[in-house]
């Protein structure tokens, strides 16, 4: 059987324990009664060794009481405070989230508006504009388009040319270079200046 004293100890264990998980109820209590558990079951265990080491069995149920109702208010403090911490942040989140979702609802309100603005704005022009400002304005946008086309195509036509040119002057490189070569190789393999009699041939017609 606990005495008196021991029964004190006990109330006030579950008290506090009690209190602090209390505390926490608003919300959600499972760090606070975890933190609590862990701490009372900790603060009783060293609270029964340290009693024990003491003198005899009695010292050693007293030292578990008072370790226990110690680790659990301890524990449920800490345990307390980290859910009061993470409920801070859920709540600055929560605002943060509500002021963005405020500020793109008023966004596309402002950017509805200004579009409806600018399209009262255009029809009032629209009543302004005469059949005969408007061909012309037509006329004038056929002639820039036929201008545009006209120099586009004597661009690509001055490109074809310069590109051609090109071509025919690497194609003389290239066969000059061949040419040359073959003459060489040609030559000292007959014997005979081949680029010679080619020239003779050229200025002679007879030959």
């Amino acid at each position: 059987m606990i005495d008196h004293k021991y029964s004190r100890i006990l109330t006030l264990f579950l008290f506090g324990t009690g209190l602090i998980i209390g505390s926490g109820c608003s919300s959600t209590t499972s760090k606070t009664m975890s933190g609590a558990g862990t701490g009372a079951a900790a603060g009783a265990a060293v609270g029964g060794v340290a009693a024990a080491m003491g003198a005899g069995s009695g010292n050693a149920t007293q030292g578990i009481l008072i370790g226990g109702a110690a680790g659990a208010v301890i524990g449920g403090l800490i345990g307390l405070s980290q859910e009061m911490k993470e409920k801070k942040e859920q709540d600055r989140l929560a605002q943060e989230r509500a002021y963005q979702q405020e500020l793109a609802r008023r966004r596309a309100a402002e950017a509805k508006r200004k579009a409806a603005m600018d399209e009262e704005l255009a029809i009032a022009q629209g009543f302004q504009i005469s059949d005969y400002e408007l061909q012309q304005i037509q006329d004038e946008a056929r002639d820039q388009e036929e201008r545009l086309k006209e120099l586009r195509a004597k661009r690509a036509e001055a490109l074809a040319r310069k590109k051609a040119l090109d071509d025919a002057n690497e194609k003389i490189l290239s066969t000059s270079a061949e040419i040359e070569y073959l003459e060489k190789e040609l030559s000292e393999l007959s014997g005979e200046d081949i680029s010679e009699e080619a020239g003779e041939s050229a200025n002679n017609p007879d030959y």
